[in-house]
């Protein structure tokens, strides 16, 4: 088992079997608001499943320091969540594929500046982790009457470095 994890840099190619990477790169898709504005529109793929609402939330967690201690990944079977940074700092993203209800083949980037994720419903992940303060962040996820969250605690702690 692997116990020590390099993160690498976020790219939508590599983040992609987990979800979208939102960030204003490459040429806008359309000019607005009189040339004064880009927009990359419809980024992300919402689910909120047929019980659930999207709601916008903000969450303001604690700076971590690298290397890193993974020692629990979560997910949200019933639907989406995305995160976008509320300040120019890179921040640690971990995910892992599923297998049979339990994470397997952990991945970590490192989000640049300006880049934010959308997880698909049922993506395991870590908790949010930023690098820098002030670890604001505005959040999107299902907003309905079900739990909508399952822990899995690692038995064997990663480390994830750089």
């Amino acid at each position: 088992m692997q116990t020590t994890i390099t993160a690498r840099p976020l790219t939508a190619q590599d983040f992609a079997p987990y979800g979208n990477v939102l960030e204003a790169a490459g040429q806008p898709d359309k000019i607005i608001n009189q040339g004064f504005c880009g927009r990359w529109h419809n980024r992300a793929e919402l689910d909120f499943g047929t019980d659930g609402r999207a709601g916008i939330s903000i969450f303001k967690a604690e700076p971590r320091d690298m290397p890193y201690k993974l020692d629990l990944l979560e997910r949200h079977p019933d639907g989406c969540q995305a995160f976008i940074p509320m300040s120019m700092t890179e921040w640690l993203v971990i995910v892992a594929e599923d297998d049979r209800g339990a994470p397997s083949g952990i991945e970590a980037f490192i989000a640049a500046p300006g880049q934010g994720i959308n997880l698909y419903r049922g993506t395991w992940h870590g908790v949010l982790t930023p690098l820098h303060a002030p670890g604001l962040f505005v959040v999107v996820d299902r907003i309905g009457d079900t739990t909508n969250l399952e822990e899995f605690p690692l038995e064997v702690p990663r480390t994830i470095k750089r």
